[in-house]
């Protein structure tokens, strides 16, 4: 088998690998709940939207996105800000006790302990707040989980970025707040968006905290709400196709949106 037929089959593989999950979820998307539990087949024969619709007329669908969104686009807002303001406070300014290092680790730990393992001393702050079943509850969880994440993310591309360039414009009459935003912030924006498109993924797709934090449509995130169309008795398979197709549709939206700072800043602080 020569190499470049090695290399064709090796490609066709992996695109069905990769687009099959895609395809499957879209094509049961548009077949009735029939077709899919007792036909099985390959294909949607008659091709329908009542699934779509359905979620938004039946299923307050449009709700849980909605607060999704709002949950996700505030919360990762908030934890970028900060981040990037912690993460440039590591990488210029000496710490006492050498803990340069140690925060960085530090940080990490925290942002890799099981959400389980906190999830009760956090219902039970959010009980003692009332912020269950709230918009502000999930925005406060939610950013103080991603804004360790951002500050251990950006901290190495902050320090990518030369000193020289703010010491620069603050010989020129510029303060420290004024060269960070101005000089260091735009260069560190492939960085911001390596790091956004991150948080989002994780933001947008968390289930166990929507789970234990809402209880009814006005607070419930899009995953959380989609666990709603699973019954008792039966699921609706359709619908949460339908939920799935929709719900991907925002992060590849956002992916495109960043995606020309995203390969650079996957790259950019791993470069020595």
């Amino acid at each position: 088998m020569s190499t470049r037929v090695a290399r064709i089959l090796t490609t066709i593989f992996v695109l069905a690998v990769v687009l099959l999950p895609i395809y499957w979820l879209v094509s049961t998307s548009l077949k009735s709940n029939r077709e899919i539990t007792q036909e099985g087949t390959l294909y949607p024969h008659v091709p329908t939207f009542d699934n779509y619709v359905r979620l938004f007329t039946e299923k307050q669908f449009g709700s849980y996105l909605t607060n999704s969104l709002v949950v996700t686009f505030f919360s990762v807002a908030i934890a970028l800000v900060a981040g990037a303001m912690g993460a440039y406070a590591i990488a210029r300014f000496r710490l006492p006790l050498a803990m340069e290092g140690k925060v960085g680790l530090f940080l990490l730990t925290l942002r890799i302990i099981p959400p389980v393992v906190i999830l009760i001393p956090v219902y039970l702050l959010m009980l003692s707040l009332g912020l269950l079943d709230s918009w502000l509850g999930l925005i406060a969880t939610y950013t103080a989980f991603n804004v360790t994440f951002c500050v251990w993310m950006m901290e190495s591309f902050f320090r990518e970025i030369p000193v020289d360039l703010e010491e620069a414009a603050m010989v020129d009459g510029d303060s420290r707040f004024g060269a960070f935003r101005r000089i260091t912030l735009p260069l560190a924006a492939p960085g911001l968006a390596a790091t956004a498109i991150f948080a989002v993924l994780v933001t947008f797709n968390e289930f166990l905290f929507a789970l234990a934090l809402t209880a009814t449509p006005r607070a419930m995130t899009m995953p959380r709400g989609t666990a709603t169309l699973i019954g008792r008795i039966d699921t609706d398979w359709a619908s949460m196709s339908a939920a799935g197709v929709i719900g991907a549709l925002p992060i590849v939206f956002f992916a495109l949106l960043v995606q020309r700072h995203l390969v650079r800043g996957l790259t950019m602080g791993a470069v020595k």
